[in-house]
This record gives structure tokens, C-alpha cells and sequence, in this order.
């Protein structure tokens, strides 16, 4: 699979499914680092230091001036838990159904509606200008940063730098940090205002240096591509333009939900076994470019169905594993929390929270403390 702007592992911080395993998420308004956990907060690193004057150099050779570098860096330094978070990624095997509680859930919907509202107008010219839908541009928005509420606030020079020292992917990671570097020195933003996620990318739709590089624009025409603001016309048509050049088709949907045996128009997927069938257009695959995953690119497009007033998915998921439906996870949380162990809410999303409560009942039970549901446990808490 080749590299596209998320795929190395950026992590939908807004869907609680990133890369780090939590949300290094933010208030809006200008990001303090004060507001940072302590390991997102430099510390003295020699090795770090000695990487950075070498750097330093490589950077002046491809035209970044000693001034920027000087700015950049001024306060920046070795971030020990971007390298955690970095080392701690597992490769999520969440279901299709899991990952479309998350991304199309009632709350996300809903909020979803009403960003779509107040933003009407600046959505209507990005979709006449671009040619992207505006419910999919705003989608994106949604599951990029929960609609501008969870952007990150790590310095974006101490996250690539710290990453780039590192080694595991530094050759990436000096490119993007060299692009963050030629985006402080064009003026676009000033380096304490550079901040986004542990790894790098930044806005209200998360783009990394070098795709902020290709593809922002400045949409308000204030001489800046200011994907940081509170204001996210810019981000907005920045993922617009990236879309536009990225093979999506004006006029043409990404796909939709097959129900039975209706004629198909597009290629035809279904991500989960025994669970909804999609057929799917070449504007599925322009979403892919953004995110290189299938379940990324359903979760966009039914997301910007729903909030374009379509209603769920109208076939059923099978059970899960453990032979639990949806609607009984969902009980199963309701009953735990009922009886003292708190799962944090009833998605029917079986993660950390649900697995600490089934654990800790398990234990009061004096039963084998696996932290896994099933129909037994379920029938026992009723």
C-alpha cells in the first residue's frame, strides 16, 4: 500500500480510534502547551540536541533560513510521548459496524447537521468552486476533528522533529518537518500557533506539512492558508481542493447501499462479512486518496448521507464473535453500568472502557477475568 496523507498512521483523533490510543484533543482558541500531558511537554534529550544542529544544516541546504530555524525551534524540543504513542500503535481490527457507531453516531450526526447549517454558505461556494459535495466535505470535517473541536495542540515542530530524530520513519518525518519549516517561513502561521496532532497534522481536517503544502489554499483571501483558525473556510476548501485534484467527480455520489438484488451501478464491496453490501463509484476511491482505508471512505460517505438527511443502514450486521448483536452490546454495557461497573456510555462499541467494566465484573464474580462479553454474561446480568 502506498503512503497517502493518513495512511502511515494518523489518527482519526476525533473517532477515539487514532494511532496513540487517546485524543490529545483541545478547547478552542489559541493551544497552550500547559494543557499538554507532561510527556507531550519537551525534555532534555543530548542525542536530540545533537540531531538538531545536524539538521540545522540539511535545512539551511534546502533553503530554510537561519531565522525561521531560529524561530522554529525556539521552546521546541524531544517530546518522549510522541516516540510512546508512535511505539504503541497496534493495528486496529475494529468491525465495519464498530467503526460506523463511532464515525455516523447520533451525537456526530447531529452536530454534524448544525455545522452544516451555519456554515451553508461558505459549503455551497466550496461546492460550486470545487466540485465536491458539500456534505462530504463537511463529513470529513466531522471525522477528521469532531467539527473543529479536537484539532490537537502538540507543537507541530517538536511532534516531526522528536519523530524525525527517532529513525523508525525519520526520512518521513525530516520531509514533513522541512515543509512545516517552509510553511513558517511563507508566513502562513507563526510556529507557537503550528500545533495538531502527536504526529504532525494539523488543522480541522488534519493535513500533514507536505499535503498542506500541495493542496491548502486561501479561500477568505486574507494572503494566509490558515488551516488553524477558528474560522474553517480555509481548511474546508483546502479539503475541497485536495478532493478536486485527486480524481473526484462533480455530480457523481460515492456509492451507496445495495438492498437486495437492485441493479448494480459502480464496483460492488461489502468490508464485513454477512453485512452490508456497497456499490461504490471512482468518488470512493478520491476519498481513499485522503485515507487509504475502506471503512474510512464508507464512514465519510454515509456520514455526509446522514447529514444530509438520509436516515442508518438499512441491512443488518451478523453477530459479533462472541455471537453478541449489536443491540445486545449495547444492553449488555446498559446492565453493567446499572449494576456499578461503568462502561462510559451504550454504543454497542466494545473498547477499553467496556472491557475495564467486564473485567472488573468478571472479578467481583470471583469468575476468569478475560475482559471479552458474551450472550452467558449478558443473560446474568439481567
Amino acid at each position: 500500500m502506498s503512503i497517502s496523507r493518513r495512511s502511515f498512521g494518523f489518527g482519526l483523533m476525533a473517532l477515539g480510534l487514532g494511532a496513540c490510543g487517546e485524543s490529545v484533543t483541545s478547547t478552542p482558541g489559541p493551544r497552550a502547551t500547559s494543557g499538554l500531558p507532561a510527556d507531550l511537554r519537551p525534555v532534555p534529550n543530548a542525542a536530540y540536541d545533537a540531531w538538531v544542529a545536524g539538521f540545522h544544516r540539511r535545512a539551511a541546504s534546502s533553503g530554510i533560513s537561519n531565522s525561521t530555524l531560529t524561530t522554529a525551534f525556539r521552546g521546541a524540543g524531544y517530546l518522549p510521548g510522541v516516540i510512546k504513542r508512535d511505539r504503541n500503535q497496534t493495528e486496529f481490527k475494529r468491525s465495519l459496524e464498530d467503526y460506523l457507531s463511532i464515525a455516523a453516531s447520533d451525537e456526530r450526526v447531529s452536530k454534524g447537521r448544525a455545522a452544516y447549517a451555519r456554515h451553508r454558505n461558505t459549503l455551497a461556494a466550496l461546492e460550486q468552486t470545487y466540485g465536491v459535495d458539500a456534505e462530504i466535505i463537511t463529513a470529513i470535517w466531522g471525522l477528521e476533528s469532531f467539527f473543529g473541536e479536537r484539532r490537537g495542540n502538540v507543537p507541530v515542530i517538536s511532534a516531526t522533529s522528536t519523530l524525525a530524530f527517532d529513525g523508525r520513519r525519520g526520512a518521513f518525518f525530516e520531509k514533513q518537518l522541512i515543509a512545516a519549516l517552509r510553511i513558517l517561513q511563507n508566513g502562513d502561521i507563526s510556529a507557537s500557533r503550528m500545533t495538531g496532532s502527536w504526529a504532525g497534522a494539523m488543522g480541522h481536517t488534519q493535513f500533514i506539512p507536505t499535503s498542506y503544502q500541495a493542496f491548502a489554499v486561501d479561500f477568505t483571501g486574507d494572503g494566509r492558508r490558515d488551516i488553524w483558525s477558528e474560522d474553517p473556510s480555509d481548511s474546508l476548501a483546502s479539503t475541497a481542493a485536495y478532493l478536486a485534484r485527486n480524481g473526484w467527480t462533480r455530480g457523481q455520489r460515492w456509492g451507496q447501499e445495495m438492498i437486495g438484488s437492485s441493479p448494480t451501478s459502480g464496483n460492488l464491496i461489502q468490508p464485513q462479512p454477512g453485512g452490508p453490501k456497497f456499490a461504490v463509484t471512482s468518488n470512493f476511491r478520491a476519498i481513499k486518496r485522503y485515507n487509504n482505508s475502506d471503512a474510512y471512505a464508507i464512514g465519510v460517505g454515509h456520514l455526509a448521507d446522514r447529514i444530509g438527511g438520509a436516515g442508518p443502514l438499512r441491512t443488518s450486521f451478523p453477530p459479533d464473535a462472541n455471537g453478541l448483536t449489536k443491540d445486545d452490546r449495547i444492553l449488555l454495557q446498559k446492565r453493567l453500568t446499572a449494576k456499578g461497573f461503568d462502561t462510559d456510555g451504550a454504543d454497542g462499541v466494545i473498547g477499553p472502557n467496556s472491557e475495564k467494566a467486564i473485567r472488573a465484573y468478571q472479578q467481583s464474580r470471583g469468575l476468569s477475568v478475560t475482559g471479552t462479553p458474551s450472550q452467558a454474561m449478558l443473560r446474568n446480568l439481567g
